[in-house]
């Protein structure tokens, strides 16, 4: 089993586990509920893909055999209890480089409650600690004002646009790209954004 997987990262509703096939029920009514809200940010596949989908079991199998490789850590987000969305650090490189991406998304019912977030800042925090990555980049689309208040709200370096970064829909989109290292936040991501929060 790679380093720092399976993981429970928890602080007070907001929990991170790993995804599991008896998820299958709920994670696809919440992603049909949000088909329009998620949709227009979800990559693409450039070349036509033949076939039937893959079912649920094997995207979990996917991402498991993904997680044990060492090579991205496919994490759901629970808020209160109830399944809300994912939280997946992929590209995970060692060597000089001890990197990762992280990619999110969230159902529109919990959208601004301040969730994502936290997920992501526990997300960060285990890649810093646990797994021993040195820097953490979350690339978004310039139109996705939800998915950038995110990373606004933890601190994130901007480090610019990459052009035609991704593939969306029918066409290669544009990213802006936001860095953090872990020198930037000794004390742990989550630790930094709990201090600038106002008083509640």
């Amino acid at each position: 089993m790679a380093h720092g997987w399976p993981a429970v990262l928890v602080d007070d509703l907001v929990r991170l586990r790993p995804l599991r096939r008896r998820d299958g029920p709920a994670w696809l009514e919440l992603r049909a509920q949000n088909q329009s809200w998620l949709e227009p940010w979800d990559a693409t596949s450039p070349v036509p893909v033949d076939g039937p989908r893959p079912t649920f079991a094997q995207f979990v199998r996917t991402l498991s055999a993904q997680a044990r490789s060492g090579t991205s850590l496919p994490f759901a987000v629970d808020y209160a209890g109830e399944l809300v969305g994912q939280v997946t650090v992929s590209s995970i490189t060692y060597g000089s480089l001890r990197s990762g991406a992280i990619g999110y998304w969230l159902s529109e019912h919990v959208a601004g409650r301040g969730v994502m977030p936290v997920a992501v800042a526990l997300a960060v925090d285990h890649c810093f600690t646990t797994v021993g990555l040195h820097r953490i980049e979350v690339n978004i689309r310039p139109e996705n004002r939800p998915s950038l208040r995110v990373v606004e709200k933890l601190g994130l370096r901007d480090e610019g646009v990459r052009e035609r970064f991704l593939h969306i829909g029918d066409r290669w989109c544009d990213h802006r790209s936001f860095a953090l290292t872990a020198e930037e936040v000794p004390d742990g991501l989550l630790a930094r954004y709990r201090a600038t929060r106002p008083a509640p």
